[in-house]
């Protein structure tokens, strides 16, 4: 189910008292913003987040009233939605929030309850940089590869066929998704596929894009990947049966500092394990299909590329 929060949040910034008014907005959407601010922001009831709100409230918004104006945001997402139930098989309640969010990732998935939900940051997909909001310029024709790939996610971590390392543990957590939980808990391996696999669903969903365009990176950046795939398999080989938050933050997650992705000697480009787990899940995927892949385990979809490897090596 779609629920569009972007004209609530507008209306938000133009209220006589902007922070009053998001403290009612907050109220009313708690669950889903409460769990996206403690998974991708910070603690929403800290001092410094008092300082994000007052940021993001102040922060010029032309951008996004000219896209909400000149597009059928809604109808585009609705259209992914019904694409993505298709293809992945969509066998749980799920739902996808359109918000406008707090500077943080362009889009993410939640569990809150049992039910999972994708959002999309929409400050994100104006088409033009944006330092007050931090909106970073992404073209709202991007929007369906992330709903595919963040309900790829849902699909993983809520199907009731699904054997995947973050299936249990989203179970095991009373049925929330908990970013920094399964950080700690899943092995490197889980996480690196779970992303990979989630590329493919886009491409799956919303075919004909560049491939850089579907791990969100420039093409530069893809490129390296690409150059650097074998050093990325050796140099991860050890450790993708260890679990712990540092390897998720090295591997996966943007921000980090140069230090922080230092592995061997050389520097990683920011969420190369995305790229790693493409081409780690691509073997099952081409042969048994993204619905069944989605639900398997990543050591089955590492032992399939574990034969296609030893079938082309002869």
């Amino acid at each position: 189910m779609l629920i569009n929060l972007v004209p609530e949040f507008l209306s938000v910034t133009s209220a006589a008292d902007p922070e009053r008014a998001y403290a009612r907005y907050r109220d009313e959407h708690r669950a889903v913003l409460d769990a996206y601010w403690r998974n991708y922001v910070l603690d929403p009831d800290s001092f410094q987040a008092e300082e994000v709100v007052r940021a993001s409230l102040s922060a010029d918004r032309t951008d996004l009233r000219a896209v909400v104006a000149g597009l059928n945001l809604p109808r585009l997402v609705e259209e992914t939605i019904a694409r993505a139930t298709d293809v992945l098989g969509i066998d749980q309640p799920t739902d996808v929030y359109l918000m406008v969010g707090m500077g943080a990732a362009n889009a993410g998935e939640l569990v809150i309850n049992g039910r999972g939900a994708a959002f999309i940051c929409v400050e994100h997909f104006t088409g033009r940089p944006n330092p007050q909001s931090y909106g970073m310029g992404l073209s709202p024709e991007r929007i369906p590869l992330w709903v595919a790939h963040e309900l790829a996610h849902t699909v993983r971590y809520t199907s009731p066929g699904s054997q995947s390392e973050l299936h249990r543990l989203v179970a095991e957590n009373a049925g929330y998704y908990d970013f920094w939980l399964t950080g700690s808990r899943a092995t490197l391996r889980e996480l690196i596929v779970n992303e990979g696999l989630a590329v493919h669903a886009s491409q799956a969903v919303a075919p004909g894009c560049r491939e850089a365009d579907y791990f969100g990176y420039p093409r530069r950046q893809y490129q390296r990947l690409r150059e650097m795939e074998s050093f990325l398999r050796r140099s991860t080989e050890h450790e993708l049966d260890l679990a712990g938050l540092g390897l998720r933050l090295r591997y996966l997650t943007g921000g980090m500092s140069p230090a922080a992705r230092l592995v061997q000697g050389r520097v990683v480009p920011e969420r190369g394990g995305y790229y790693l787990g493409w081409r780690m899940a691509e073997p099952m995927v081409s042969a048994r299909g993204i619905r069944e892949s989605l639900r398997a385990s990543a050591q089955d979809v590492c032992a399939w590329e574990s034969r296609s490897r030893e079938m082309a090596a002869g």
